[in-house]
């Protein structure tokens, strides 16, 4: 036979998980929400550009005169980091695929490794702003990148290679 006790302690639960459960219910129904917004936080990234150009021992290439409706997601520059120094600038293009610019000082091979996730070199090349871009194909991101002397810079996301050579195309680096 239960005691009493024993029967109050399990009301009380009972009761307690039930005002939890009418709080929850009352804070989803009243407290607005709207799944149609767009989830992505367009950023500014200026001040992270200016502070990367004036410490990397490369030229930070940063895209001019991209439209509006390429929007800029994400940004960091570390001096130190497992590839050299490396900058990252991340873009939602307007089909809201993935684009980002990345460049390091460090070991090409591994760098472009990292951040195209294992995308492959393939025998292709891209012509863009007179340079010649070598494609990369992966189960993730495809790539177009760009070997130089003391820079890799590589182009990579998830969107087609229509937008990621726009991005190439755009990319300058003046010194600012």
């Amino acid at each position: 036979m239960a005691r009493k006790s024993d029967t109050q302690t399990a009301r009380n639960m009972v009761l307690s998980m039930l005002v939890v459960l009418l709080g929850a219910g009352f804070v989803y129904l009243f407290i607005p929400h709207d799944d149609s917004l767009d989830p992505v936080r367009p950023i500014t990234y200026e001040t992270e550009l200016v502070t990367a150009r004036r410490a990397a021992p490369y030229p930070v290439a940063a895209p001019v005169g991209l439209p509006d409706t390429w929007r800029a997601t994400s940004v960091r520059y570390d001096a130190r980091s497992d590839h050299g120094a490396a900058w990252h600038l991340g873009f939602m293009d307007p089909e809201n695929e993935y684009a980002a610019v990345e460049q390091s000082d460090g070991d090409a091979a591994r760098f472009v490794e990292k951040v195209t996730h294992g995308a492959e070199r393939t025998e292709r090349t891209q012509a863009v702003e007179g340079e010649e871009w070598t494609r990369y194909e992966g189960p993730k991101y495809d790539a177009l990148v760009l070997e130089e002397s003391g820079v890799t810079t590589v182009v990579t996301g998830t969107a087609p290679f229509d937008s990621l050579a726009r991005l190439a195309a755009a990319l300058e680096t003046e010194k600012d």
